[in-house]
C-alpha cells in the first residue's frame, strides 16, 4: 500500500507538455518515477521542461516535438518513444486547441473541423498508435484531458470547444469499453478554472468587456466556490493517481476537478 503511486520503470507520453497543465503532469509523473516524453510543437519550449526535469531526475525526460494536427507527426512521436525507451505505459492526451471564442452561430466550417480534428481526432490517432503495445502486454493507462465545459456543463461562447470536450468524454468511455478487459484503463480529467497560460488568454479576451485585465480576473475568481483558481499541480495530482496502481479499479470515468464550480 505504501507504493501505490510509484511509477518507477513506466514510460509516459504527455502531449502539450511545454507549459501549463501538461507541464505539471509531466513533472509530477517524473517525480513519481516515470520517464516522460515532453511533446508539443515547439522543441525549444519542450527542451526547457526536459532540462528542468532532468536536473531533478537525471535521464527521466526526453523531447520529441510533434504537431497534433499531423497524423504523421504523431506516429513519429510514438515510434521514436518506442525506439528510445522500448515501450509506452502511460499516454496523456493533453494537447488541444481553441482558436475560436464565440457562439455556435459564428463559427466557420473550417474552424469547426480544425478544432474537432485537434481535440478529438488527434486523441483517437494517438490511442490507436500507442494502445497495441499496451494491449499486447496486458497493461497500460490512457488519460484524456476534457473540461467541465463539455457534457458536464455548457458555458457561453465556448461553442465547438465544449462540443469537442464532450466528445473526448465519449471517446474515453468507448476506449475503456474496448480495452478494459484486456488490462488497459482509459479515463479523462475535466478541469474547472485553472491558473494556466490558456486561462490568461481567456482573461485577456474578456478584458475589454470587464474594463481591465484585473477586473476580468476578479470576475473569474468571484465565480469560484473556493474563492480561488485551481493550479496545474492539482490537476497533475489526479493524473498521477490515474496512472498509478492506486487507480487499478478506475476506468471509463470523467473525473471533475473544479473546486466546486459545477455544484
Amino acid at each position: 500500500m505504501t507504493n501505490l503511486f510509484d511509477l518507477t520503470g513506466k514510460v509516459a507520453i504527455v502531449t502539450g507538455s511545454s507549459r501549463g497543465i501538461g507541464r505539471a503532469i509531466a513533472e509530477a509523473l517524473a517525480d513519481h518515477g516515470a520517464r516522460v516524453v515532453i511533446s508539443s510543437r515547439k522543441a525549444d519550449a519542450c527542451q526547457d521542461v526536459a532540462d528542468a526535469i532532468n536536473a531533478k531526475h537525471p535521464g527521466h525526460a526526453i523531447v520529441i516535438a510533434a504537431n497534433i494536427s499531423s497524423k504523421e507527426s504523431l506516429q513519429a512521436l510514438v515510434d521514436e518513444t518506442r525506439r528510445q525507451w522500448g515501450r509506452i505505459d502511460i499516454l496523456v492526451c493533453n494537447a488541444a486547441s481553441n482558436p475560436y471564442y464565440g457562439p455556435m452561430g459564428g463559427i466557420t466550417d473550417d474552424q469547426f473541423r480544425k478544432i474537432l480534428d485537434n481535440n478529438v481526432l488527434a486523441n483517437h490517432w494517438l490511442i490507436q498508435m500507442a494502445a497495441p503495445g499496451m494491449l499486447e502486454r496486458g497493461g497500460g493507462t490512457i488519460i484524456n484531458m476534457a473540461s467541465v465545459c463539455s457534457s458536464v456543463k455548457g458555458l457561453p461562447n465556448r461553442a465547438i470547444y465544449g462540443t469537442t470536450k464532450a466528445a473526448v468524454i465519449g471517446l474515453t468511455r468507448q476506449v475503456a469499453a474496448d480495452f478494459t478487459a484486456r488490462g488497459v484503463r482509459c479515463n479523462c480529467i475535466c478541469p474547472g478554472t485553472v491558473a494556466s497560460p490558456s486561462l490568461v488568454e481567456r482573461i485577456e479576451a474578456n478584458a475589454a468587456a470587464a474594463g481591465s485585465v484585473e477586473a476580468a480576473r476578479a470576475a473569474f475568481i468571484a465565480r469560484q466556490p473556493m474563492g480561488r483558481l485551481g493550479t496545474p499541480e492539482e490537476i497533475a495530482a489526479m493524473a498521477v493517481y490515474l496512472a498509478s496502481d492506486a487507480a487499478t479499479f478506475v476506468t471509463g470515468q470523467a473525473l471533475v476537478i473544479d473546486g466546486g464550480i459545477t455544484l
